[in-house]
């Protein structure tokens, strides 16, 4: 009964991570140019033209609980103030790449 058991467990181990799919990485060089045709204008070097104390550098990131993939791009997704949305306009894809490519640049200082 034993033998049976560990046997149905290691099966259904195999099949769940066997089936899995993987998690994929972000596209940082899509990222990158999907920033450079979208959003530079307003936040070139990690900027910001519009309200010059909200930049992209890590500090302001943090100091204003933006240091999260998930809240970029739910802003990148939804806009706020005078940040368009890109909703429609962008992949969510696309937009997870952009959100990634703001923390890795955020991260080596722009």
């Amino acid at each position: 009964m034993k033998k049976l058991l560990w046997t149905a467990v290691i099966l259904m181990t195999t099949m769940i991570f066997g089936l899995a799919q993987p998690v994929l990485a972000a596209d940082l060089d899509n990222g990158g140019k999907l920033f450079a045709n979208n959003c530079a204008a307003c936040h070139a070097g990690g900027k910001n033209v519009v309200n010059p104390q909200k930049t992209l550098q890590k500090a302001d990131l943090e100091k204003w609980e933006m240091y999260d993939a998930g809240k970029i791009t739910t802003q990148v997704t939804n806009g706020k103030g005078a940040m368009p949305s890109f909703k429609g306009r962008l992949s969510d894809a696309d937009i997870a790449d952009v959100a990634a490519y703001v923390l890795a640049q955020a991260d080596k200082g722009w």
